[in-house]
């Protein structure tokens, strides 16, 4: 209800000029909104915005499997009783805010006091300290921030995945001589289809609908490399002023790129339960 209520309402505002949401004088204009996202100076913002975060969520999504699917595998393989420690001390990023998460960053790598900066260059690893904010460390730099953040999460879902195949097939594979990759897959990727689906979705939804993280980096401030679509949203939305933007204008591009999610999230969840 609290996703589906907000969606409903924004249906009727992208049809008029509405410019916050305090404004009573407001006029049907059609889809002339779907008409001036695509001309300047909205599209100067829109289509960089829009490119920042679809090639965050390409990024981001990697690290769904690179950090959440291995820290799942290595809890599944580890009998011993670190098992619970390692699985608490994983999950801990997750409880902290997004927020927090980015401020965290920051001072990590800060110029002159950063104890990332500080340790690099005092192992010589490099010349000079690291720039978060330039858009190319930052390009890279944020996906696997927030991949680091929802490991845990990510590693819980695919963790329930391989709980739930039966230990007898895992065996016979064994007695049949089955090496580890050759297990993993025949067996453990096609009995975990469904939790990769779901974390797929989530991760598909997280990505472009991002902010707190990107807050926590200055992205409503000055750093630029991190002001992906959601944050321009907001910006336009809540601080339109009728000449950067209005909110029935912002609201139109949510529009645009939430409805294909929508098709796609629909698409996904089929495939799963067909599988």
């Amino acid at each position: 209800t609290l996703t589906i209520l907000p969606f409903l309402i924004a249906i009727p505002i992208v049809f008029t000029d509405q410019i916050g949401f305090i404004d009573t004088d407001i006029d049907f204009i059609g889809i002339q909104n779907f008409i001036n996202i695509f001309k300047s100076p909205l599209i100067d913002m829109f289509l960089p915005a829009v490119k920042k975060t679809a090639i965050f969520m390409i990024i981001n999504y990697s690290t769904v499997f690179i950090f959440g699917m291995t820290l799942a595998l290595l809890m599944y393989e580890m009998k011993s009783k670190w098992q619970k420690p390692f699985f608490t001390v994983i999950y801990v990023p997750y409880m902290i805010s997004g927020l927090g998460i980015g401020l965290i960053m920051l001072l990590l790598f800060a110029k002159d006091t950063g104890s990332i900066n500080l340790l690099l260059l005092k192992m010589g690893i490099i010349d000079k300290a690291v720039n978060i904010k330039d858009p190319v460390v930052s390009a890279w730099m944020f996906p696997l921030m927030v991949g680091w953040r929802y490991a845990g999460f990510n590693m819980a879902i695919f963790l329930g995945g391989l709980l739930s195949i039966p230990p007898e097939t895992i065996e016979a594979s064994r007695v049949d001589g089955a090496n580890y990759f050759q297990r993993l897959w025949h067996i453990y990727f096609p009995q975990m289809f469904s939790s990769i689906m779901i974390a797929t979705v989530i991760c598909l939804i997280g990505s472009w609908g991002l902010f707190d993280e990107a807050v926590g980096m200055g992205a409503l401030a000055a750093n630029k490399n991190v002001r992906f679509l959601s944050i321009l949203i907001f910006k336009i939305g809540f601080a339109g002023t009728g000449q950067s933007g209005t909110l029935s204008e912002a609201l139109t591009m949510a529009m645009t790129v939430n409805i294909p999610l929508l098709g796609i999230g629909i698409l996904l969840s089929k495939l799963q339960k067909k599988h």
